[in-house]
């Protein structure tokens, strides 16, 4: 799984307020909450983010409420992956289980900047910044968490399970 795309670069302790402000959380639709992902952080993210775009982001990304709409509007808005140099756990976890792919790499974040190109390679845990020709290395994701991403979350993969058990 390879994920290739510009770069929207954020600070540490991204909470989950600032990635979907409650005001929005009256809905579950992934395609109303796009519209407002990030809004208060970054007036111009939606303008801005093309499908197929990395976020990157330092220390403690997610942390905050335990609310499922955060991975949701970030995947929704057409985000491929998120690089950052920690997660909170939850948010790592509701990401995974929304299909959002996630890796962790503090030199990956230091080393790429708003705008650049990037390339992340999830299987063998390779991250490229193509506009400064580096590459870093961060832990692949296990065959598992493949599996779920490739379903697109952990509801499809286990439904795909299912299927073929019956």
């Amino acid at each position: 799984m390879i994920f290739k795309g510009k770069a929207h670069k954020y600070y540490d302790n991204i909470d989950t307020d600032v990635i979907i402000p409650a005001r929005y959380l009256n809905t579950s639709d992934p395609n109303e909450l796009a519209k407002h992902c990030l809004e208060d952080l970054d007036k111009e993210f939606m303008n801005k983010v093309q499908k197929g775009d990395i976020l990157v982001a330092g220390k403690n990304f997610g942390c905050g409420s335990s609310r499922e709409h955060a991975p949701i509007a970030i995947k929704a808005c057409g985000v491929s992956c998120v690089v950052a140099k920690s997660f909170a756990r939850i948010f790592y976890r509701n990401a995974i289980n929304i299909g959002l792919p996630i890796v962790e790499c503090e030199e990956a974040v230091d080393g790429i900047e708003a705008g650049d190109e990037v390339e992340v390679d999830l299987v063998n845990g390779i991250i490229k910044n193509l506009t400064k020709g580096k590459e870093f290395k961060a832990k692949p994701f296990p065959e598992f968490m493949q599996n779920i991403m490739k379903a697109g979350g952990l509801i499809e993969f286990v439904k795909g399970e299912l299927k073929k058990d019956a």
